[in-house]
């Protein structure tokens, strides 16, 4: 199984990161950093064709698991996935065809947040997007963790709690 995580954080080296890069290790995964490409924002008018969305998806469509990783901001995810996610409508209007090579992929969602606690009060609704855009896409939606870093290293909780999601998802 081909796996992939794409980041979407404000910063290439922060928390998210450290959280991506343990997964990457456990799972020997390929990784895009959105941070690398330039992706305008949706235009219905399509004037932003030759940025580097379209190209982009045509590799990403090549994966079979696909695990968005976001920072929490403002309990939601980053500007930089919105964005990203806005614009797979052009997968569905422009180039059709990279848009039905997503059904019957696989997804999944990693976020980070500063506090354990947050988790029980944005679960639900911070993983909405991707569990429904999962859905929409015919794509098979796997789940999700929260994770937090209170510290510069990764607590042995969320270590167990992402060795526990790594194991549900590559089943």
């Amino acid at each position: 199984m081909e796996i992939l995580i794409i980041q979407g954080s404000a910063r290439k080296n922060g928390n998210t990161n450290k959280i991506v890069n343990y997964i990457q290790e456990q799972l020997d995964c390929d990784f895009i950093d959105l941070k690398n490409y330039t992706i305008s924002h949706y235009d219905y008018d399509s004037r932003n064709r030759n940025d580097d969305f379209l190209p982009l998806m045509r590799e990403i469509v090549e994966y079979d698991l696909i695990i968005f990783a976001t920072p929490v901001y403002w309990y939601a995810m980053s500007g930089i996935m919105k964005t990203f996610f806005d614009r797979v409508t052009d997968c569905l209007k422009i180039e059709k065809e990279t848009g039905r090579k997503l059904r019957g992929k696989t997804m999944a969602m990693v976020c980070c947040g500063s506090e354990k606690d947050v988790v029980l009060e944005i679960s639900a609704a911070f993983e909405m997007p991707f569990r429904e855009s999962a859905s929409y896409l015919g794509m098979n939606y796997v789940g999700s963790v929260y994770t937090w870093m209170d510290t510069d290293d990764i607590s042995g909780e969320v270590i167990q709690n992402l060795d526990k999601f790594i194991g549900k998802i590559t089943k």
